[in-house]
């Protein structure tokens, strides 16, 4: 038909176009910023306790019976629309200290139910990705505004052990 002629002209407009903007021309996707620090929240579902948290890239962190490890954290420039995402591993600690792999994969700070960490007490989702001096920033804040009231993660110890019958 007579717009499969018009293919190949409204290509070299787009590249022209494209290349008038300074875009390169193969950048079909947002640059992504890889962070040191990725910023997490977590529900206990039996106390209804929120604690928010960070985990360094690589670092494993536990809240509850679980251990997060973040193995990327990649945000988008202040011009693009936000997306916040994280690749992590979750392992649960059993009662006898077995570990168990219960989620991989990505998870999305503006989608946090596409890829849930499926867990009968335990909730946690990204909230955000950090630089180093963000995080330096954010704690020189918090100094100065007092004792943390919402709790560390080290406040939130592992459940007590059950009476096996």
């Amino acid at each position: 038909p007579a717009e499969c002629s018009d293919t190949p002209m409204r290509t070299a407009l787009l590249l022209t176009a494209l290349l008038a903007a300074g875009l390169p021309a193969g950048s079909a996707h947002a640059q992504k910023i890889e962070n040191p620090i990725a910023v997490f929240s977590g529900l206990d579902k039996i106390t209804g306790r929120i604690i928010s948290f960070e985990a360094a890239i690589d670092e494993t962190v536990q809240f509850g019976s679980l251990q997060l490890t973040s193995r990327v954290c990649y945000t988008r420039p202040p011009t693009e629309s936000p997306n916040t995402t994280s690749f992590i591993e979750v392992d649960e600690l059993s009662l006898d200290g077995a570990l168990s792999r219960i989620f991989t994969g990505w998870i999305y700070a503006n989608s946090p139910g596409l890829n849930a960490i499926e867990h009968p007490v335990y909730d946690i989702w990204l909230v955000d990705c950090r630089t180093v001096a963000q995080a330096a920033s954010q704690a020189a804040l918090a100094d100065e505004a007092g004792p943390d009231t919402a709790g560390t993660v080290a406040d939130h110890p592992l459940p007590p052990r059950r009476p096996q019958f």
